[in-house]
């Protein structure tokens, strides 16, 4: 077993908790701005430390007079937003836990995150999800809030108690006490509840403001959070910008983010990989055709081509007036549309992939890709900004070992991993060896630096018919790439050789088709379109030269069927449900295979 590990750059406090991290930074710099939040107008209006703290009293004491206890569970349910976060940080205020629900859950989910957890007093984003929450039928639930309906009501109701009860009650909060219960994402069975306790966060927030500090504790730090908080990942960022650094905004999602970027100017954004392929294929298809999807094309080279001269020695002087030109004429306006400001991302969940990261680099945002999972807090290994590698997600977060087992599993020890899932100590104790390394169930291996690299999950591994075992994470990343491309599913499990299921991007799809020069046209007509189908074809070769040909992709399938939330082949996390899209689409596959007349599938090109 190979093991690597980073040294914390901070001892844990095991007297701290994240409301008295809070409390320091309000009483060290009552006026400096955290967070900014939008008026009626739509303007950012700053929100000092002390004002947030006196905001998170009041609704505290509300907490309080609504008969939240110490211990409490407390469930959100609502986009991002500075409510939400204020909800939060009352919450902890009040001594309780909070318990994240995703927007996207069904009645029969929420009942089983809220029963699991017993959570006793429910805030809802709206009227809808209200009436969902009571559909759902928790006994232990006492009321239900609409925070559309606004959280005045509360406030007033907690004028009558005392400051010096929410003071005694977060003066006894310690570092081992819960903080939140995180539902996995539940791509297999029921979501399991990860227990997280305050000194999880902390461990992460003071080391992470210790070692990306250029990042995050700059008097200039800026960061709009648009992924859902009910996400560990976007949870850990709010509590490391309020409690330590930076200004934190929100933005309720990717409908009205390029408005948000362009008017808050953030300096750092935390993304997955999804949102900056995204924006790489909108640019390109924006680029039109002709000489600006020329000029495009060749700006991207130059930014991917200059990106990779850095690592190894200084580009060139014929390299550096191209980037130069091509900062100017593309790469200053791609920078502007994300509010001009940006200097790095966070990217996770999934495999960036070097091209893009090399892109993005090239054009002046460093990526800094990294690892981690509900189970840990969010981050364990990260690329710092001194030294990335691309295509690594970096060393081990100061404070954290990170351990390979001899089948290839990604193990973890350190303070940020959580105590246990809620009501079941089986699989508490299956999740952990016996000397406490966390199995991650990922697959990964290490550098000769100690720079980790993912290559899979250790449930999902493919062994074809042959022997070979192949890991789908690696060619549905680089096919998913394709702007035409929302989802892919390899397969071939027992099967002679590597196949996929594909699924268009129905919003892409009329500006590919513009560029190409062809005629709109549906969903349905563009997975049989020839045009489509080759370009797909040159996708898939393009995947196929990351594998061996044992490994590669032989033939596909393009759906008419997306892998949305909504119809719950997606988990809210936009993670691919694969059990239940083997199960549901067997016949798909069985023809895939069978090669039975219409739905057998396309060959894929073996020459490139």
């Amino acid at each position: 077993m190979r093991v690597t590990s980073t040294p914390a750059l901070v001892a844990d406090d095991p007297a701290l908790s994240i409301p008295a991290l809070f409390a320091q930074r309000a009483q060290a710099e009552p006026n400096r701005t955290v967070l900014e939040r939008k008026d009626a107008a739509g303007a950012w209006q700053p929100v000092s430390a002390a004002t947030f703290a006196d905001e998170v009293r009041a609704l505290a004491k509300g907490l309080v007079a609504a008969g939240v206890e110490p211990g409490d569970r407390v469930s959100i349910m609502a986009h991002t937003s500075y409510a939400w976060t204020l909800l939060d940080f009352a919450i902890w205020a009040a001594g309780a836990v909070g318990v994240p629900v995703y927007e996207t859950s069904s009645a029969e989910q929420i009942a089983w995150i809220c029963t699991d957890s017993g959570v006793s007093l429910a805030f809802v984003e709206d009227a809808e999800l209200a009436e969902r929450t009571r559909e759902a039928d928790v006994a232990s639930i006492r009321a239900v809030h609409a925070i559309a309906d606004g959280l005045e009501s509360l406030v007033e109701a907690g004028r009558d108690v005392e400051d010096a009860q929410i003071e005694a009650r977060t003066a006894a909060l310690r570092a081992d006490d819960l903080a939140t219960v995180i539902y996995t994402s539940g791509t297999t069975g029921r979501p399991k509840g990860v227990e997280l306790t305050h000194g999880n966060f902390l461990h992460l927030v003071r080391n992470g403001v210790a070692s990306l500090g250029e990042v995050c504790n700059q008097p200039c730090s800026r960061t709009l959070l648009f992924m859902p908080l009910a996400h560990v990942f976007a949870r850990f960022i709010e509590v490391l910008c309020v409690t330590s650094a930076g200004v934190l905004g929100h933005s309720p999602g990717t409908r009205t983010l390029t408005q948000d970027l362009a008017s808050f100017s953030p300096t750092f954004l935390l993304a997955v990989p999804r949102v900056f392929e995204k924006v790489y294929n909108s640019a390109e298809q924006k680029a039109g055709t002709g000489v600006r999807l020329r000029l495009f094309r060749w700006s991207a080279k130059v930014a991917i081509t200059y990106s990779r001269a850095g690592d190894s020695a200084r580009p060139s002087p014929v390299l550096r007036a191209q980037h130069a030109l091509a900062g100017r004429l593309v790469h200053g306006k791609l920078r502007a549309a994300m509010g001009g400001a940006l200097e790095y991302a966070v990217s996770g969940g999934a495999p960036l992939g070097q091209r893009l990261g090399h892109f993005f680099r090239g054009i002046g945002v460093t990526v800094l890709e990294g690892y981690g999972l509900t189970e840990s807090t969010a981050p364990t290994a990260v690329n710092r900004p001194e030294r990335i590698k691309i295509g690594t997600v970096g060393p081990a977060f100061p404070g954290t070992e990170i351990a390979i087992a001899d089948d290839g599993e990604i193990l973890v020890r350190g303070g940020h991993v959580f105590r246990g899932y809620r009501g079941a100590p089986d699989a508490t104790a299956e999740a952990f060896t016996p000397d406490g390394w966390f199995h991650t169930g990922d697959l990964g291996t290490l550098d000769a630096d100690g720079y980790l690299s993912i290559t899979g999950r250790r449930k999902e591994i493919i062994i074809t018919a042959g022997g070979k075992n192949v890991a789908p994470a690696a060619l549905e990343d680089r096919l998913r790439g394709h702007p035409l491309v929302s989802q892919v599913v390899v397969v071939g499990d027992q099967r002679p050789f590597i196949g996929a299921l594909v699924t268009i991007d129905a919003d892409m799809l009329p500006g590919w088709l513009t560029t190409k020069g062809l005629p709109a046209m549906s969903v349905e007509e563009a997975a049989v379109h020839p045009d489509v189908v080759a370009a797909l074809d040159r996708a898939a070769q393009r995947a196929n030269r990351a594998v061996s040909q044992a490994e590669s992709i032989r033939k596909f399938e393009v759906l008419t069927t997306d892998f949305t939330e909504a119809n719950g082949y997606l988990t809210p996390s936009l993670k691919v449900k694969r059990a239940l899209v083997l199960h549901d689409f067997a016949d798909v596959i069985e023809d895939l295979y069978a090669g039975r007349g219409q739905g057998d599938g396309h060959d894929v090109t073996t020459s490139a």
